[in-house]
C-alpha cells in the first residue's frame, strides 16, 4: 500500500514557524502565533484540569493546532494530492521530541493520514505555557473508556449503547467548540466539554477544505484525554461504510481517507506511547456494521420521546444550508444520503423539514429542494452525484469478482491490524458490504423509479 503521495512536481514546501506570543518568525517564513493564530481557551482548559499535567500533554496540542493551521494554509495542487510542510515548533522538553522514534512516529503518522509529506522541527520554548490557576477536575472513579464524540447520530448512537452496558465507565470527548450536554450540565461539571484550542487564520484566507488533519487532530484530543483520565479504550464509533467506504471507494485523483481507519490508529497508539506515557487501545466496535444496524440497536435502547434526530451528519457551512435564518443539513451529500439510507435501514423517522433538499423522490435535482435553496445546479449537484455514485460504489462491491482484489487486501490488513483470523476479516467485510448494498437499493425502491437519486444510481431495485 502507498503511504502517501509525492508533492506536485518542483512544489517547495511551505514554511511555517510556530512562535510564542510576541515573536517573529524567521525570513521567508510564515509566521503562526500562538495567541493569535492558536488560541488556547482558559474556560475550554478548565475541563481538561491541567494544573498538573505533563508538559508534553500541551505541546501536543500546539503539534495538533499547528498542523491544522498548516492543513488550512495552502490549497492541494489541482493535477495530483500531496503538499510539502517544513514546520518549526516550540516544546518544553526537546530531549523528548527530537527522539528519533518521536519524529519516526509523528511525521509517519501525519504522511499516512494527509497523504502530504511532513518534516517536524522542535526549538525550546522561551517561557513556559500560562495554564492558569484552575484546579484539576475530579472524574468519577472507573472511568476505563473515553470516546470523541461530534453530536453526530453515529457517535451519539454508540455513547448511548456503552452507556447502557458500561454505565459510568464512558467519557465523552467533545469535539465542537461546546456540545449540548456540555452546555446543559455545565462546562465546570463536564470534563473535555470542548476543544481547548482554536485556530483562526487572521488575515490569510482558508485555502484547503478537505481537512485530513482533523482524524489527527481528534485522535490526539482524545490520546490526551486518555492519558489524563488513565482510560485504556478510545472508541471509534464510525460504522463500516464510514470508516471503511472512503478506503474501499477512492474517486478521482483524491488520496484515500484513513481518518476512522484502524491503520492509522495503530499509528497514533505509538505516538501517544512515546509522547505521554500512556498507550490507550483505540477500539472499533461497529466496524462490521452498517450505520442502519447501528441506529436499530440505539433505537431499542432510546427514551420515549427522544428528538434523536437533531444531532448533524452534514459538513456544508451555514450560508449554504440556511433557510429562513436557520442551518439545516443540505440532504444530498454523501454524509447525508448515508444517514438518510441508514435512517430508513433502521425503521426510523425523521422530519425532512431538516434538509434543504427535503424531497428525494422528485424527478429532478432542482425540484427537490425547498424554496431559497439558491442556485441548485452549482456544487451542491456535484456534491449530490458524488454521494450518490459513492454509496453505490460500496453497493457495487458486495460479491464483485472485479473489487475482489481490493476485498483480499483491505480485509488482510484489518486481520493483522485487529488481530483476527484472515478469513473471519474477509468474511466480515464481505457481509457487511452485502448487508450495506441491500439497504442502499432497499432505499432506492422506497424513492421509486423516478427519483433524481435512483436515476443517477447504477445499481437499482
Amino acid at each position: 500500500m502507498t503511504l502517501y503521495a509525492s508533492p506536485a512536481d518542483g512544489a517547495a514546501p511551505v514554511r511555517v514557524d510556530v512562535v510564542e506570543a510576541g515573536r517573529s518568525a524567521r525570513r521567508d517564513t510564515l509566521c503562526c502565533e500562538i495567541g493569535r493564530n492558536i488560541k488556547f481557551s482558559t474556560a475550554g482548559l478548565e475541563s481538561w484540569f491541567f494544573a498538573d499535567s505533563n508538559p508534553a500533554v500541551f505541546d501536543l496540542l500546539v503539534v495538533a493546532a499547528a498542523v491544522e493551521f498548516c492543513d488550512k494554509l495552502k490549497a492541494r495542487p489541482v493535477h495530483g494530492w500531496s503538499r510539502s510542510f517544513k514546520l518549526r515548533i516550540p516544546a518544553h522538553d526537546l530531549t523528548l521530541w527530537r527522539q528519533p522514534r518521536v519524529d519516526e512516529a509523528l511525521t509517519g503518522a501525519l504522511n499516512f493520514l494527509t497523504g502530504d509529506q511532513w518534516d517536524i522541527e522542535f526549538v525550546a520554548r522561551k517561557a513556559p505555557a500560562e495554564r492558569g490557576g484552575q484546579q484539576p477536575l475530579r472524574l468519577e472513579p472507573g472511568i476505563s473508556i473515553v470516546m470523541p464524540y461530534s453530536g453526530g447520530l453515529d457517535s451519539r448512537a454508540v455513547a448511548a449503547l456503552f452507556d447502557a452496558e458500561h454505565r459510568q465507565r464512558l467519557v465523552r470527548v467533545h469535539l465542537g467548540s461546546a456540545g449540548s450536554e456540555a452546555k446543559r450540565l455545565g462546562k465546570a461539571h463536564q470534563p473535555f466539554a470542548t476543544v481547548p484550542y482554536r485556530v483562526p487564520m487572521g488575515d490569510r484566507r482558508a485555502r484547503e477544505t478537505s481537512a485530513r488533519s482533523r482524524g489527527f487532530k481528534f485522535a490526539a484530543i482524545t490520546g490526551v484525554a486518555a492519558s489524563l483520565a488513565k482510560a485504556s479504550e478510545i472508541i471509534v464509533s464510525e460504522s463500516g461504510q464510514g470508516a471503511l467506504g472512503p478506503i474501499l471507494a477512492v474517486s478521482g485523483q483524491a488520496y484515500a481517507d484513513y481518518r476512522s481507519y484502524p491503520a492509522f490508529t495503530a499509528r497514533m497508539e505509538e505516538l501517544l506511547a512515546l509522547v505521554l506515557g500512556h498507550r490507550p487501545h483505540y477500539r472499533f466496535p461497529r466496524l462490521w456494521h452498517t450505520k442502519g444496524e447501528t441506529l436499530a440497536e440505539w433505537a431499542g435502547v432510546m427514551n420515549d420521546g427522544e428528538r434523536w434526530w437533531t444531532g448533524r451528519s452534514c459538513w456544508q457551512g451555514s450560508r449554504q444550508v440556511a433557510i429562513d435564518h436557520t442551518r439545516r443539513q443540505c440532504g444530498v451529500c454523501a454524509a447525508c444520503l448515508l444517514r438518510r439510507l441508514s435512517v430508513h435501514a433502521a425503521g426510523l423517522e425523521e422530519p425532512a423539514s431538516g434538509y434543504v433538499w427535503e424531497d428525494l423522490r422528485a424527478p429532478h435535482f432542482e425540484n427537490s429542494a425547498v424554496a431559497g435553496a439558491g442556485d441548485p445546479t452549482g456544487a451542491m449537484h456535484e456534491y449530490m452525484i458524488a454521494g450518490v455514485l459513492h454509496l453505490d460504489q460500496i453497493a457495487g462491491m458486495a460479491g464483485s469478482a472485479l473489487h475482489e482484489p481490493v476485498i483480499s487486501r483491505i480485509s488482510g490488513e484489518l486481520a493483522s491490524l485487529l488481530k483476527q483470523p484472515r478469513g473471519e476479516a474477509k468474511a466480515r467485510l464481505q457481509g457487511m458490504l452485502q448487508r450495506h448494498r441491500a439497504e442502499w437499493l432497499a432505499f432506492l425502491d422506497s424513492l421509486g423509479p423516478d427519483s433524481f437519486v435512483t436515476k443517477q444510481a447504477s445499481c437499482r431495485p
